[in-house]
C-alpha cells in the first residue's frame, strides 16, 4: 500500500462521524498523524480507534471551532505534539433551521454561517499561521453543491455559508502560494452521512437526492476522503484555489 501522507501532520475537524470520520481514518492509513477535533468526546475516540484499526495513529482534542480560542488551542496543541501541521481538513458543521427566503429566522441564518463559514475561516486562519511556520501546507474546506451548481429551495443558511467557502479559501490560495500552501475547496455530491439520513430521513427524501446525480445514489463517507487524499498529497502539489466537484454527476444537469 502507499502511503501517501506518510510523515504528514493533519488536523481534522468535524471528524465526530461522517466525512470527517472517514478522512481522518483515511489520512491515518496513509501514514498522517491525525489530530481529530469536535464537539462529541466519546464520538472522537470512536474515530481514534478506527484510526487504529486501519493501521494509523491519531489522538482526540475536544473543540468549538466557532470559538477562536478553542480553534488557538487545538493548533497549538497539535505543534507541541507534533512539531508542524501539514494539512488541514475542514469539515465541521452542524444543522439548524430552514424556510423559505422571506420567512427565514436571522437567528438560524447567523447559525449556518457560524457553524460552516466562520469556523471554517478560524481554522483556516489558525492553520494557515502553523503551515508558515512548517514550510507549508494544504488546506481544504468542505464545500457542496448546494447553491453552488445546484440551489434547493429553503436552504438560503447553507447554501450562503458553503459558497462563501469558496470565496474565502480562493483568497487564501492567492494570499500564501507562493509560500507552499495550497488551500482548495473539496465539493461533495450527497454522501451518506448522520446529517445526510437527518435531513433525508424517508425512502422517498433518499431516493430523491440519489436521483439527483447522474450516477443515482450517493455516496460513501469513504469516497469522498478519497478525494480528500489526494488535495492532501504530493500528487495535488500543483492544485490551488480550486472548487473540486466530487459530487457523482450532481452537477452535470
Amino acid at each position: 500500500m502507499t502511503r501517501r501522507l506518510e510523515g504528514k501532520i493533519g488536523i481534522v475537524t468535524g471528524a465526530s462521524s461522517g466525512i470527517g470520520r472517514a478522512t481522518a481514518v483515511a489520512f491515518a492509513r496513509e501514514g498522517a498523524k491525525v489530530v481529530v477535533a469536535g464537539r462529541r468526546p466519546a464520538e472522537l475516540e470512536a474515530t481514534v480507534q478506527a484510526a487504529a484499526r486501519a493501521g494509523g495513529q491519531a489522538v482526540a482534542r475536544a473543540a468549538d471551532v466557532t470559538r477562536e480560542e478553542d480553534v488557538r488551542a487545538l493548533v497549538g496543541f497539535t505543534l507541541e505534539k507534533f512539531g508542524r501541521l501539514d494539512v488541514g481538513f475542514n469539515a465541521a458543521g452542524g444543522t439548524f433551521g430552514g424556510a423559505l427566503t422571506h420567512q427565514f429566522d436571522v437567528g438560524d441564518f447567523r447559525s449556518w454561517l457560524e457553524s460552516y463559514l466562520v469556523s471554517a475561516f478560524l481554522s483556516t486562519k489558525h492553520e494557515v499561521a502553523a503551515m508558515l511556520q512548517s514550510g507549508g501546507g494544504s488546506v481544504i474546506n468542505v464545500g457542496t453543491f448546494v447553491g453552488h451548481t445546484k440551489a434547493l429551495p429553503g436552504t438560503a443558511g447553507y447554501a450562503a455559508a458553503k459558497t462563501g467557502l469558496i470565496g474565502l479559501t480562493r483568497t487564501v490560495a492567492a494570499e500564501y502560494a507562493t509560500q507552499g500552501i495550497r488551500a482548495n475547496v473539496l465539493i461533495s455530491g450527497g454522501a451518506d452521512t448522520p446529517m445526510f439520513r437527518l435531513w433525508n430521513d424517508t425512502d422517498e427524501k433518499r431516493a430523491f437526492a440519489a436521483g439527483l446525480h447522474a450516477m443515482k445514489r450517493v455516496a460513501s463517507p469513504d469516497e469522498i476522503a478519497s478525494a480528500a487524499v489526494f488535495l492532501a498529497s504530493a500528487d495535488a502539489s500543483f492544485v490551488t484555489g480550486t472548487a473540486m466537484d466530487v459530487d457523482g454527476g450532481v452537477s452535470l444537469g
